[in-house]
């Protein structure tokens, strides 16, 4: 009987060991230059893997917004159907789903200067795309509790391990193998 709690111990500890948190990772759009004329955000882009449960954090200056437009809208710069949209200088969005999001400032000439992104999203735990400038259109809500964007005056500038998202925790399968072993040797005691 003792054996058997010892080895139970020793399951619970190595079980414990094996749980790998995840966390979304936070990408500061345009890194140090924020959300503003003059970056090329196609690079900055394409540099990135994101998946689902990312979020990307604007930041800019008064005269700037974010507007999340489907790829027609995106393609003319116009914000006249924007599917969400923001000015209050820090701008929070949660990719909630896969596929190409969209995203332009609305002020006159900043779109058609530059200042949009387009970003693809790979499904969490899946491979990622490249981003791309182009392509289908979908959108993404930040706040859980509705399908508006979470907006947060806060400045994130969190960097977590790429590729990684907000889905919780998940068990290896070296888990249940050392499990399905620690099992059968308490068994046998």
């Amino acid at each position: 009987m003792a054996s058997f709690h010892g080895g139970l111990v020793c399951l619970l500890v190595l079980g414990f060991c094996m749980v790998h948190p995840t966390s979304a990772t936070v990408y500061t759009v345009g890194d140090t230059s924020g959300w503003s004329l003059g970056v090329d955000y196609g690079t900055w882009a394409s540099a990135k893997n994101f998946v689902v449960g990312d979020k990307l954090a604007f930041n800019y200056a008064g005269g700037h917004t974010v507007d999340e437009v489907s790829a027609s809208d995106y393609k003319a710069c116009s914000a006249g159907s924007s599917i969400t949209s923001d000015s209050s200088g820090s701008t929070t969005i949660t990719l909630k789903t896969a596929g190409t999001h969209y995203f332009i400032c609305s002020s006159m000439g900043h779109c058609d200067g530059g200042m949009k992104l387009s970003v693809t999203v790979a499904a969490a735990g899946g491979s990622s795309t490249s981003p791309s400038s182009g392509g289908g259109s979908s959108t993404t809500p930040t706040s859980p509790a509705s399908d508006t964007p979470s907006v947060t005056g806060t400045t994130p500038t969190t960097k977590l391990p790429a590729g990684s998202s907000n889905s919780g925790s998940f068990l290896s399968p070296k888990f249940y193998a050392i499990l399905v072993g620690l099992l059968v040797l308490a068994v046998g005691y």
